[in-house]
């Protein structure tokens, strides 16, 4: 053994392979090891409503064992019982952004709390409901008229009080038809009018009136009555275009073709002359009004004629079923088997083209426009016509007397 005072030396290094190996380290002093962190027990902290928050536990010089907590429920833990009766505004607190954003005072904001709102859903105030729904007041639905005061107007419509929450307002184009210079004469305050609600309250209770399509409403109903009464009307014509005229009727344009006029040819010349007319067409929907010169003609001769009348005409035509005979503006069908009692061999032996006829009147159909003729009652004898044509025509009006009572014997056997 060595002496304390001899030093052994060092032991040799395990040989290796690799050249770095066999090299000899020096002796190095060795480094101590860092000491652990300390880890501090997990702190449990009890919260409950009435008591105050406890402090923290100062940090311990010493690591200690984690001190055990007996097992509690969440009742305990918590106090569930004292959080009954709050909601969620108790929860949270006052809003304290909108006293940030008000700003400038230095002071404190004053606290407000609100007051607590227990809402159970299956609970139904049906008293509350009805009034909310009468305090809002609707008034005017779309196409219902409507009276009210003229409250007040600006440069582009009227106001009228109608009843509601707010008035309703009449745009100047609204306020009736044709051009409105001046709305203060045409409506001073105080003026009460019938309306047409047009656009229902918006979203501060106004709605949008219109005397003009009230109006229009009622002059459509007016043509409508005298469309059905087919009566003849008389309009003036107050332009014109390629088509025909056009005039006014009750405050609607009316259009006339060319076709329907008597004077077509020279339809420019009627401007400012008045025309007795009837109605082709009459359709609200696409605003069409239709009239004729012509259809007015016809149905005013119409109203002069009567079954059993003897009528003066000229054929215009001849047809292998009979003749069309003119008789001033409108024409009758005096048909093959109405013309002789005698046998016909030809419609030519007893009339042509352009002949003068006098016949009676057995039918008339003024919706169809027809009117129906006989000449075979004139006749004394079947086939008279044929042989003696112009002493028929000659004494048609006597023998025109002894006709009608034939008529009339036959309308009481067809009755």
């Amino acid at each position: 053994m060595a002496g304390p005072g001899n030093q052994q030396p060092p032991a040799p290094a395990p040989q290796s392979g690799s050249a770095a190996a066999s090299r000899p380290v020096p002796p190095m002093a060795s480094r101590p090891k860092p000491a652990a962190p300390v880890r501090k027990p997990p702190q449990v902290l009890m919260i409950k409503k009435d008591e105050p928050e406890p402090a923290p536990a100062p940090a311990a010089a010493a690591p200690a064992a984690p001190a055990r907590t007996p097992s509690r429920s969440d009742d305990e833990l918590f106090d569930m019982g004292a959080m009954e009766g709050l909601t969620m505004a108790d929860l949270l607190g006052p809003d304290t952004s909108r006293q940030k954003r008000g700003g400038g005072g230095s002071g404190p904001a004053p606290q407000t709390r609100t007051a607590p709102r227990v809402v159970d859903e299956f609970d139904f105030d049906e008293e509350a409901f009805l009034a909310a729904l009468e305090e809002q007041d609707f008034v005017g639905t779309t196409g219902e008229v409507v009276k009210g005061t003229v409250i007040g107007m600006e440069s582009d419509g009227v106001y009228v009080d109608i009843g509601g929450k707010a008035p309703g307002f009449m745009p100047k184009k609204e306020c009736g038809l044709g051009v409105i210079t001046n709305l203060k004469e045409r409506f001073p305050k105080g003026l009460e009018v019938e309306v047409l609600v047009t656009r229902e309250q918006n979203a501060d209770g106004m709605v949008t009136i219109s005397a003009r399509a009230l109006a229009l409403r009622q002059s459509w109903e007016k043509v409508r009555a005298l469309e059905k009464e087919g009566k003849v009307i008389q309009v003036k014509v107050n332009g014109f275009n390629r088509g025909g005229v056009t005039c006014d009727l009750e405050g609607l344009r009316g259009f006339i073709p060319r076709s329907q006029l008597q004077e077509g040819e020279n339809h420019e010349a009627l401007v400012g002359k008045t025309l007795g007319v009837t109605f082709l067409e009459v359709n609200p929907d696409t605003r069409k009004l239709v009239l004729s010169e012509k259809k007015a003609a016809t149905a005013a001769r119409f109203a002069e004629l009567e079954v059993g009348a003897l009528v003066e005409g000229v054929v215009a035509s001849v047809k292998p079923y009979g003749f069309f005979v003119d008789l001033g503006g409108i024409s009758g069908l005096l048909h093959h088997s109405s013309v002789t009692g005698g046998q016909l061999r030809d419609l030519r032996e007893v009339f042509n083209q352009g002949d003068r006829v006098k016949a009676l009147i057995t039918d008339l159909d003024p919706g169809r426009g027809r009117i129906a003729l006989n000449t075979a009652l004139l006749e004394g004898q079947p086939g008279e016509l044929i042989i003696e044509k112009d002493k028929v025509m000659a004494e048609a009006a006597d023998r025109a007397n002894r006709a009608r009572s034939v008529l009339r014997q036959q309308e009481q056997t067809a009755g």
